[in-house]
């Protein structure tokens, strides 16, 4: 299954931040820190690196990530030049307390009343943007909710005398390039419902969860993970929850359902579905589309493509 969500309007978004880009002194990229990687925009990378601007990933949502894993994606960003990163949960007033001085130290030549850091949050839908900026203002200027894509236009908003917020929409890209990406976006809500078929997100989740954390598997529905695959698990599910049709069999789309909720909410346990080995193998074996005779690729994603200004592809 191969998941691609791209609304009009996240295009129009992908511009007005081209645009705003030039003004900015520090990204702020929020990433969910169960899949960082995979949620991080390539859009946004490119954006940033055309305008040489740092950047400040934050993955949020660290408390319902494997901590193990969330400090190897903290010393795998940290490595990188002109990024810091921290772990934290936007809901945590003391979390969020951090992030200024942080942004401070990422641009240390601005921040005074001559020159505000001017900063623009960004990051892919329903990963926890307004929150953060509700949470950072102390009052509620965004919307928050459920379902990815709240957020549509961009709003500019003032932190103390000295820093300045630009807050964009949630956006993803034109073509996710893996399908297990595509995959565990949805898995973690960062896609519409009408771009996705939960059964099939759902047995996807349960091969990851049978290969990576089969105790919560065990723990919370009482299934025995030895020898079973990510089908029998879903149906266990079924089972454990009593969920059957009216004809006698299992309500495999309502246990599908249960299961990306347990995901989703922390219920199952803190589970990330990617490490930096994990994706540096995924990129290992990638072999990408060719055009038949040239050798070229037909499916770069953006931020793979050397110099070409970010606003050349759709």
């Amino acid at each position: 299954m191969s998941i691609q969500w791209f609304p009009g309007h996240m295009n129009a978004a992908r511009k007005k931040a081209a645009e705003s880009m030039e003004s900015t002194d520090l990204v702020i990229e929020v990433l969910d820190a169960r899949i960082p990687q995979a949620s991080c925009n390539p859009m946004v990378e490119q954006l940033r690196l055309f305008r040489q601007r740092p950047c400040l990933k934050i993955l949020n949502k660290s408390d319902l990530a494997d901590p193990a894993a969330t400090k190897a994606w903290i010393d795998f960003y940290n490595s990188q030049k002109g990024v810091r990163a921290v772990a934290l949960s936007c809901k945590k007033p003391s979390d969020v307390a951090r992030i200024p001085a942080l942004a401070l130290e990422c641009a240390p030549h601005r921040g005074v009343p001559t020159k505000p850091l001017r900063m623009m949050i960004m990051g892919i839908p329903n990963v926890g943007k307004s929150t953060l900026m509700n949470a950072l203002l102390k009052k509620r200027v965004a919307n928050v909710g459920d379902e990815p894509a709240v957020t549509k236009v961009q709003q500019r908003l003032y932190l103390g005398k000295n820093m300045i917020l630009t807050d964009t929409p949630g956006m993803l890209w034109p073509k996710i390039q893996h399908p297990t990406d595509g995959l565990m976006l949805a898995a973690s809500h960062a896609v519409g419902v009408n771009a996705l078929i939960e059964e099939e997100v759902a047995t996807f989740l349960a091969e990851q969860l049978l290969a990576m954390y089969p105790q919560f598997l065990t723990a919370r529905y009482g299934i025995k993970t030895e020898g079973i695959d990510a089908v029998s698990v879903v149906e266990g599910v079924a089972q454990k929850r009593a969920y059957k049709l009216k004809g006698g069999d299992w309500d495999f789309e309502k246990a599908a359902h249960t299961l990306l909720l347990d995901y989703r909410s922390g219920a199952l346990g803190r589970v990330s579905l990617e490490t930096p080995q994990s994706r540096e193998i995924l990129l290992a074996n990638y072999v990408p589309p060719v055009l038949l005779g040239q050798g070229k690729t037909t499916d770069v994603s953006v931020g793979e493509q050397g110099d070409l200004d970010p606003l050349d592809r759709q």
